[in-house]
């Protein structure tokens, strides 16, 4: 068991670098001058020289990739004969470290991943996502709860009533569901609630989208705020757990130990409840358990949409003013996160099931 986490561990690892990687010279070969970007219309040669030397720009790209992996290890290398170069350890930047290993001007020390400033308001983006991620984490756990509360559950009316009106209904829903992407989503739900039935549930829409006091806002922590953002994020799962359900149950529901539990009189509800559903429930939390997941990253476009200040909307507005160590941190924060569910979900199936450990 120990070599299979430790394997899982080191594709994550992997996974991670090549994320990394990605997102540094992509963002680099990006057009636009973070320096001009920063000094606006005051900006003259000295003073945009003076910048990108303050953020190590002025160096090769190879040197500046260096240096991005050195603040992103918790353990790092830095020197401490030039305070203005990239290997300087600022306690502006990395305090509180512990220093490991000193040898003449060099240290080796043990930090917290430091992701940069922001361009456009100097806060450091690790405090920009410590202040927006809960915002997300609840729209994605309020999102995933639908979704499996109501999906399950009509997963299992359209198992029982199979072939019905209803069945039918259920599975054209679903098959819809599945192929409407978040953002046409979220924009469809905001023109039908907000425009077309304004006058009943009493959004109105503005200049940007909507509004009805802090609606859809998040700056109020209120259960109105969540309700058709949390829907629309859940569509999507809540469609595949729907069909999940519903095939799992027809396939349980033909096991002979069900007809043996209805030839000893077992009511249909005790069938279903102690027998059907439990053995049924074991997909579907493979699905949710992805999902939950891949949420975290798709709430993104609805974030925008619904104006939730969660991880969605730092990634646009930095993108909107091309505040790249914003953007570059909120997409190495989401893939760390996708990265650490897949491997304690792959942990987890190594412990439920022997022969995953062979994969």
């Amino acid at each position: 068991m120990l070599r299979f986490i430790l394997k899982r561990l080191y594709y994550g690892v992997f996974v991670l670098f090549g994320v990394v990687s990605l997102v540094f010279f992509l963002f680099n070969i990006l057009p636009g001058d973070p320096a001009r970007m920063m000094l606006g219309q005051r900006a003259d040669i000295s003073s945009v020289e003076a910048i990108n030397r303050e953020l190590g720009r002025n160096q090769p790209v190879y040197v500046q990739y260096l240096g991005f992996l050195n603040d992103l290890s918790p353990v790092s290398y830095h020197n401490l004969s030039d305070k203005g170069s990239l290997w300087y350890p600022d306690s502006s930047k990395y305090a509180p470290f512990i220093s490991l290993i000193s040898i003449g001007n060099a240290k080796v020390i043990l930090k917290k991943p430091y992701l940069r400033r922001s361009y456009q308001s100097k806060r450091d983006v690790s405090d920009i996502l410590a202040q927006a991620f809960p915002n997300t984490m609840l729209l994605a756990t309020v999102a995933m709860g639908f979704a499996v509360i109501v999906g399950v559950f009509i997963g299992i009316l359209t198992a029982i009533r199979k072939d019905t009106f209803f069945d039918r209904l259920a599975l054209i829903i679903s098959v819809l569901g599945m192929s409407l992407p978040s953002f046409f989503a979220a924009i469809l739900m905001a023109w039908l609630f907000a425009f077309v039935l304004a006058d009943y549930t009493g959004l109105s829409m503005f200049g940007s989208l909507y509004t009805v006091d802090d609606f859809g806002r998040g700056e109020f922590l209120d259960i109105k705020n969540l309700i058709l953002p949390a829907i629309t994020l859940g569509i999507r799962p809540l469609a595949i757990i729907v069909e999940l359900t519903r095939s799992s149950m027809l396939e349980v529901l033909s096991q002979d130990y069900i007809r043996t539990a209805r030839a000893k009189g077992l009511s249909n509800f005790r069938v279903l409840s102690r027998h059907a559903l439990r053995n049924a429930l074991n997909p579907v939390v493979t699905a949710v358990s992805g999902w939950f997941a891949s949420l975290m990253a798709g709430a993104v476009f609805v974030e925008y949409v619904f104006d939730w200040k969660g991880v969605g909307v730092v990634i646009v507005d930095g993108l909107e003013k091309y505040d790249f160590p914003v953007v570059m941190g909120a997409v190495l924060f989401i893939a760390v996160l996708l990265v650490i569910i897949n491997i304690f979900v792959d942990i987890i199936y190594g412990l439920l099931d022997p022969r995953v450990r062979l994969a």
